[in-house]
C-alpha cells in the first residue's frame, strides 16, 4: 500500500484534472489546509499567476490568538477571499478543494465565499 502522502498527491492531481474540463478558462479558488493555518488563492491557470490570496494567519483574521485552525477562521478567510476577488473583478471561479474532503473547514470556507458573492 502506498503511503499517506502519495495517496494525497494522487487525489489532489485527480481533483485538478477533473476541474480543468468544466473550468473553461475560469480562475481556480485553491484551498490549502495545514495543521496551523488555512490558505486560499484565486489562481489563473492560463497565465500561471495568483490573482488574489487570503490566509488565516493575517492579523485581521487571527487577531491575538496563536493558532488559527477552526471553522470560524475558515469562514473569515472565505469572506475575505471573496471580497478581494470581487474587488479584482472576479465573480465566477472553480472551487479546488485540493484533495481534501468537502467537509469541516473546507466546506465552511466555500459557503462563506458563496455568501459573500463569489459564484462557483
Amino acid at each position: 500500500m502506498k503511503d499517506k502522502n502519495t495517496r494525497f498527491e494522487y487525489r489532489k492531481k485527480r481533483t485538478r484534472t477533473n476541474l480543468r474540463k468544466p473550468a473553461n478558462g475560469l480562475p481556480r479558488l485553491s484551498v490549502h489546509r495545514s495543521l496551523k493555518a488555512f490558505y486560499a488563492q484565486v489562481i489563473d491557470d492560463v497565465n500561471g499567476k495568483t490573482l488574489v490570496s487570503a490566509t488565516s494567519t493575517s492579523k485581521d483574521v487571527r487577531g491575538d490568538r496563536k493558532s488559527s485552525k477552526n471553522t470560524d477562521d475558515a469562514k473569515k478567510v472565505g469572506k475575505l477571499i471573496a471580497e478581494k476577488a470581487l474587488k479584482a473583478g472576479i465573480e465566477k471561479v472553480v472551487f479546488d478543494r485540493g484533495g481534501r474532503l468537502y467537509h469541516g473547514r473546507v466546506k465552511a470556507l466555500a459557503e462563506a465565499a458563496r455568501e459573500a458573492g463569489l459564484k462557483f
